[in-house]
């Protein structure tokens, strides 16, 4: 085995180790928070209009009911844990 197979071997062996002591919590939630984030304040929405431009209405409009879809989710788990007498 010369050198250089050596050092590719030593490498990919420090990779592994890197990818398989990353805590698999913490990255997941991190982005799951980032989508979330980036969801509800319509970033995916920007730059689908016609000409690869962003159009305000449509944002605000995608902002609104995404909140409003939060709130109705919030609502209906209230009610539903009031009918099963837990609240």
């Amino acid at each position: 085995m010369n050198e250089e197979e050596r050092q590719r071997e030593a490498r990919e062996a420090l990779e592994r180790v890197s990818r398989e002591s990353e805590t698999a919590g913490s990255s997941s939630l991190a982005r799951m928070s980032r989508r979330a984030q980036d969801h509800f304040s319509a970033r995916d929405a920007e730059g689908t209009s016609e000409g690869g431009g962003t159009d305000p209405i449509e944002l605000w409009g995608r902002r609104i009911g995404r909140s409003l879809s939060v709130i109705g989710f919030i609502v209906l788990v209230l009610w539903l844990l009031l009918q099963l007498g837990i609240v």
